[in-house]
């Protein structure tokens, strides 16, 4: 398996539509993909997951992702409510939207893993006018675990949202989404 991801979120915050961006790039860029939710109760707020498998070979695991190169936490309130870092592999990466740097989302976790710190709230809010920060998380992901391309993500962003949201809103995320790649800790 060459890359396993875990999304941590709320419900209504975005975290099936970005794994479903990522999984669909890197179909794009010739991987092997499995991507899926889990959900508890569902409801707008409550925890989520996400999960994916990217690979250069075929996949024949059917299962959760139980240990994660990646995860990722698109709501800061998780943290310290939910063991984010659970079964993360070693050498892997947390990659949090959080206020602090990443030294004290490593604190506030609890790991001596890799963390990365963006605030892609106050991004999305500056750039997008509200608190989605779906693509703002995509755009620190691959900055700092690049398995698939800043233009292709751009590029699959742009063209799926094409007639679905007006064109103000697709260049808000890509300028949300260039933010994050840029200011991730």
């Amino acid at each position: 398996m060459d890359m396993e991801i875990c999304w941590h979120g709320r419900g209504g915050q975005g975290v099936v539509t970005a794994n479903e961006i990522l999984a669909e790039v890197a179909i794009q860029a010739g991987k092997y993909v499995k991507a899926f939710p889990e959900f508890g109760p569902e409801r707008m707020g409550a925890p989520i997951r996400a999960f994916a498998r990217v690979s250069d070979i075929p996949i024949r695991v059917h299962t959760q992702v139980y240990e994660p190169d990646i995860v990722l936490v698109i709501d800061q309130t998780l943290i310290g409510k939910v063991d984010v870092g659970k079964g993360l592999k070693a050498g892997g990466t947390i990659i949090a939207n959080y206020t602090g740097s990443s030294a004290e989302l490593q604190k506030a976790i609890g790991t001596s893993a890799e963390c990365h710190a963006v605030d892609a709230t106050r991004i999305s809010i500056e750039e997008i006018g509200r608190p989605m920060v779906n693509t703002s998380m995509l755009g620190a992901l691959v900055k700092v675990r690049p398995f698939i391309s800043y233009e292709a993500l751009e590029n699959h962003i742009g063209k799926k949202f094409e007639g679905k949201l007006q064109e103000k809103a697709i260049k808000q995320n890509l300028a949300a989404l260039k933010r994050a790649y840029e200011e991730v800790q």
